[in-house]
């Protein structure tokens, strides 16, 4: 009887929210692995930053301390968005609650704003799109406007304010390089001309590495 009522009417409101439940642990193992990768690549390039910094290499270190600031704040918008997984998860197990009092899943705000919040980040938009409109359909959640995304947060780690690189270049270089505004961001001419190609090569090397992982 219950395979009969399934194929006439679909998923029970209580399968519908485990299947929700299930894709947001996926989501949130995927996000996991990111932080791990964006963990080895930016170890690997604070390494870097300490070595140039070393051989007098101010130039090619501030570069790479950008870098740095910028896989931090991933970090964190990675942690955070990993969070709101975990809060939509919790506000399913209430509805879930609330299906065996009413019969119905119960329209959330909670879980409309998380999930708006959630489909800025390119690493699971598409899920998180996916899973919308399935919610909207169930009544959870009201259609929701594609022109909501705001990329004023990657603006923001595009432009990154200098105090917050010497900070960073500050606590690599234990200390060495604690205002470096004031020590020039340039190499001797003709020591930058003898280094250029050898430092280069490592340079795009941590560059494409650590792009690639900040662009999702």
């Amino acid at each position: 009887m219950h395979s009969i009522n399934r194929f006439l009417y679909g998923p029970t409101p209580e399968e519908k929210v485990r299947a929700w439940q299930t894709k947001l642990r996926a989501e949130s193992r995927q996000l996991d692995r990111e932080m791990r990768q964006l963990d080895i690549a930016t170890n690997k390039a604070r390494t870097s930053v300490k070595q140039f910094a070393t051989k007098g290499d101010i130039k090619s270190a501030r570069i790479l301390a950008r870098e740095v600031v910028r896989s931090d704040k991933q970090k964190d918008r990675l942690s955070v968005s990993k969070a709101r997984l975990g809060s939509i998860g919790t506000q399913l197990s209430q509805q879930m609650a609330m299906v065996k009092v009413t019969g119905s899943l119960q329209k959330s705000t909670e879980i409309m704003k998380l999930s708006n919040a959630l489909i800025k980040l390119p690493q699971i938009s598409q899920s998180m799109r996916e899973m919308s409109m399935e919610m909207t359909k169930a009544g959870i959640m009201e259609e929701m406007m594609d022109d909501t995304l705001d990329m004023q947060e990657d603006e923001d780690i595009e432009e990154e304010a200098d105090a917050e690189v010497d900070k960073v270049l500050f606590e690599l270089t234990d200390g060495k390089l604690g205002v470096v505004g004031s020590v020039g961001t340039e190499l001797p001419t003709q020591q930058a001309r003898q280094e250029e190609e050898e430092t280069e090569r490592t340079m795009e090397q941590y560059r494409q590495q650590l792009n690639g992982l900040l662009s999702g």
